[in-house]
């Protein structure tokens, strides 16, 4: 514990203390040189004005672009600088034509198939529409007569991935966006290292800030002696850059393209409860089975290629040999980027909770969401429709905290139940519809997820672990806490007013 203490102290000291001195460096050079100050201030109005005209006209969410407009329109003088610097929600051009490419050679080894949307159509058409939507937009088919395991706990994950990775026998393909030395992961390693030796094609990609306080700088390196193909997605360079916005933060392990694993379960001791940071830690994935696993594969061959540019051909992971499973239902993997202009994690659950008919079931770490998902939420439960969220009686970060809680009193007033997980902090994602239909993945709800960050889910109909799911729900409400009008009342005008100043910036957080 020291020596991974003592690596969070040094990188984020390092990283920190760079960025510290490039902002002393600009303001030393401005006071130097305040005989050119009239200069400067009219170019940095104008900059500002030019950043304004730019957020307003732009395609992003209208809250966030209030929450840009009016610390810009407060500082005008450095405004337009710092939204230069940390504004963007995009790379650049040219990172994003070589994404794009990646993308397109990847995306055209998965098969979009039809006649399983034209089977369910009979079905269910609104289903099929839900489905027909994400094969088009995010270009993931949709797989029939899957497997599809729920696993309520860090604790369940762990000792299902170790199980199936000791039956590798091809490769291990792992994507997170946290790792961190300790039990879990150095139980995960030892089984990497030993199938690495044997000639398996083991590979590890991870999230430059994600693990900017859990690994030793050029951890890849070290990964790659062991024989381990490693990569760091977007690494932290203490350089003032947009490009700090875009992060890996999906969660994906595929072992041999027949078994994988998607969820908000990283590989970190907190996740497995070996360590407590904020109480309990709550959390869920999905285990996959069968054809559905190739999508998988893709999405982390994409991810993997795009990091170094053009590599691997995708067909040549592509398994067949499956024993099709018989009445699983229907199972829809999906990968969402910052990168295609479209908001794929919020418009489906948007889809779902528009056209739920009896209830909604949501796990969620963060609650902070846009006008258009606060109406949703709202209308449907105006509508008679039970809808519950539960999230973190004890947050994980302060101010990202106290903003969802701005959120409670107008959800709450039009009929939606609130439930805080009294024994700590629930990480988990899911999203329950009618008992019918389901999301589990890494999509928090907030900006971050909806607009900035490489994320990824699965949609499930008529599978038969949405039981699961929701007999785990039922069982965390048990042991939750109801946050009522009552409760909101007895809260103090000065945290009210705190809480109200922090959802105006909330997109930022």
């Amino acid at each position: 514990m020291k020596q991974i203490y003592k690596v969070r102290i040094s990188r984020t000291f390092f990283f920190t203390s760079f960025l510290v001195i490039q902002l002393l460096l600009i303001i030393i050079f401005i006071l130097k040189f305040n005989r050119y100050f009239a200069a400067f201030y009219g170019f940095s109005i104008f900059l500002s004005l030019a950043a304004v005209l730019w957020i307003i006209n732009n395609n992003s969410n209208p809250i966030y672009k209030i929450a840009w407009i009016v610390p810009i329109m407060l500082f005008p003088i450095f405004g337009g600088l710092f939204y230069l610097f940390f504004g963007g929600n995009q790379m650049r051009r040219k990172k994003k034509d070589k994404r794009n490419s990646v993308q397109t050679q990847t995306l055209e080894s998965l098969i979009l198939n039809e006649e399983t949307i034209d089977l369910l159509e009979k079905e269910n058409p609104n289903a099929a529409r839900q489905a027909r939507y994400i094969q088009k937009s995010a270009n993931y088919p949709l797989y029939l007569n899957n497997g599809a395991e729920y696993l309520s706990s860090g604790e369940q994950k762990f000792e299902k991935l170790k199980d199936q990775l000791a039956k590798a026998e091809k490769f291990i393909f792992l994507e997170y966006f946290i790792i961190e030395e300790g039990l879990m992961w150095n139980g995960i390693l030892d089984i990497l290292k030993e199938k690495a030796a044997k000639g398996l094609d083991v590979r590890v990609l991870y999230d430059g800030a994600g693990c900017l306080e859990t690994l030793p700088l050029n951890y890849d390196s070290k990964l790659g002696e062991y024989g381990i193909k490693s990569r760091v997605f977007n690494p932290m360079i203490p350089v003032l850059s947009t490009r700090l916005n875009n992060r890996d933060h999906r969660k994906i392990a595929v072992i041999d393209g027949t078994t994988g694993f998607i969820g908000g379960i990283n590989l970190a001791d907190e996740y497995i409860n070996k360590i407590e940071k904020y109480g309990h830690w709550k959390d869920a994935a999905v285990m996959l089975s069968g054809r559905a696993v190739w999508s998988l594969t893709v999405m982390f061959l994409s991810m993997w290629n795009y990091t170094k540019g053009l590599a691997d051909n995708p067909a040549a992971y592509r398994r067949d040999d499956f024993i099709q499973k018989e009445a699983d239902g229907y199972i829809q993997p999906f990968a969402d980027s910052p990168l295609d202009n479209e908001s794929i994690s919020e418009a489906v659950y948007l889809n779902m909770i528009y056209n739920a008919k009896k209830n909604i079931y949501i796990t969620t770490p963060y609650l902070i969401i846009d006008n258009e998902m606060v109406t949703a939420l709202s209308t449907a439960a105006k509508s008679g429709v039970d809808v519950r969220i539960i999230t973190p009686y004890y947050g994980d970060k302060f101010f990202v905290h106290e903003a969802t809680q701005s959120y409670f009193p107008v959800l709450i007033e039009s009929g939606v139940k609130i439930l805080e997980y009294t024994p700590g902090f629930i990480h988990s994602k899911t999203l329950v519809v009618d008992d019918e239909f389901g999301v589990v993945g890494t999509i928090n709800m907030d900006y971050r997820s909806f607009y900035l960050h490489f994320e990824c889910g699965v949609w499930m109909y008529r599978c038969s672990c949405l039981s699961d799911i929701i007999r785990d729900f039922e069982e965390m409400i048990r042991i939750c806490k109801e946050v009522t009008l009552e409760n909101i009342k007895t809260t103090s005008w000065i945290q009210t007013l705190f809480r109200s100043v922090l959802r105006m910036f909330a997109p930022l957080m």
